[in-house]
């Protein structure tokens, strides 16, 4: 491969096809999670499912996103980050209509851990794949493949609210949808599966499959942790911060999310442009101060003009954080690329699992406002732990 093949920062993104099946396996990802979410209510109903068995479930689809992590790096390596992201998203697709195939809770609950697995193995896949094409254009594009996460979550979940209107059942709406979107997406990723080539055979006996992260990587892991536990946070308590402390009706609570994520997707999208001019740790600084000073002018909020405004500004403020820190695993002067991912991801998504309920039981013994006060903190946290996610040169 010639130098000018490696580097051409000028090149349009959309014209180079290894950018172009990357941002099709981050939507696909996307895409198949938000149509799983936008039928939950579906499952719900069908099983009679009561809170405490839904969230034993949802449980479940996490811990098989977790547990695949460690698994998932490895193979990653030893297959090729390309190769297993290929191989992710063509069990993915499948996995999705296993769900609506489940005759029982048991089955469901079974097939569930396997969708998650597949979610969090093609996670950790994609990442390392998209760090390789955002090394060779030369580009900070990390954060517009996360943009297209969050987007094809969201056309996802819009297909759920269209199959709903047209009464199709579950089984009819995942197979057309994984057809489709496996389809479109499958036909960009395949001939790009041999761009990340293996480690050599001869040295997989020198690598684990998994490491738990040390040193500056723990604290990049930490900070992705004190980041995922405010994305949970906001998913599952913004509108009921709205509802109780501000004290909106539950129609207006649902804009606090929805202010939240549509400037997520939108930082990301400019995210590049933000990264070439201050760097990665001071794009982590800015963001972290940001979410704090969202999350104060949402605490203090004295209506809901301002705290959509706060929720806004906390969007802004952990929409680049994430993508940062996999780009400085993936360039990781002591792992290779997919364990540092794996690893970081272990630390970091358990935030994701853990952000819901600890904010829940603060609230519950000081109130919400202590609660929201707690992750402004962690924000902070976060950007004074700016330095340990300056990408190290490429090995």
């Amino acid at each position: 491969m010639s130098d000018q093949s490696i580097r051409q920062p000028s090149r349009a993104l959309w014209s180079d096809s290894g950018w172009c099946a990357v941002t099709a396996a981050f939507t696909l990802n996307g895409f198949l999670f938000g149509v799983w979410a936008s039928r939950i209510p579906s499952f719900k109903e069908e099983f009679a499912l009561s809170q405490a068995t839904l969230g034993f479930l949802l449980l479940g689809l996490a811990g098989g996103a977790i547990t695949s992590f460690p698994f998932a790096g490895g193979l990653s390596e030893r297959l090729g980050a390309a190769r297993m992201t290929v191989l992710c998203a063509i069990i993915y697709c499948p996995a999705l209509v296993a769900l609506s195939l489940a005759p029982s809770v048991i089955l469901l609950g079974m097939a569930l851990f396997v969708f998650g697995a597949m979610h969090g193995s093609m996670d950790v896949a994609m990442n390392g794949w998209a760090a390789k094409v955002e090394t060779r254009m030369a580009r900070p594009t990390m954060s517009i493949f996360h943009a297209m996460f969050s987007l094809g979550a969201g056309l996802g979940a819009a297909s759920g609210y269209i199959a709903v209107k047209l009464g199709l059942a579950p089984a009819a709406h995942f197979l057309l949808m994984a057809g489709i979107g496996g389809a479109i997406a499958l036909r960009l990723m395949w001939p790009e599966r041999d761009a990340t080539p293996p480690i050599p055979a001869a040295s997989h006996a020198e690598r684990k499959l998994f490491a738990l992260p040390k040193g500056p990587l723990l604290l990049v892991g930490l900070v992705a942790l004190a980041i995922s536990m405010g994305e949970g946070g906001m998913a599952d308590w913004s509108a009921v911060f709205l509802q109780r402390v501000v004290q909106v009706s539950e129609a207006q609570a649902a804009l606090g999310y929805a202010a939240f994520s549509a400037t997520m997707v939108l930082t990301r999208l400019a995210g590049g442009l933000l990264v070439q001019w201050l760097g990665p740790v001071g794009v982590t600084r800015m963001s972290g101060l940001m979410a704090c000073l969202g999350l104060v002018i949402v605490i203090f909020a004295p209506g809901l003009s301002w705290a959509l405004f706060g929720f806004a500004l906390v969007g802004i403020g952990y929409a680049l954080i994430m993508p940062l820190v996999f780009s400085r695993a993936a360039n990781d002067p002591d792992l290779p690329p997919g364990p540092a991912i794996a690893s970081v991801a272990t630390v970091g998504y358990s935030g994701m699992l853990l952000g819901p309920p600890v904010v829940g039981f603060v609230a519950e013994l000081f109130g919400l406002r202590v609660s929201f006060a707690m992750l402004a903190l962690l924000a902070l946290w976060a950007a004074a732990m700016a330095p340990v996610l300056r990408v190290a040169p490429s090995r």
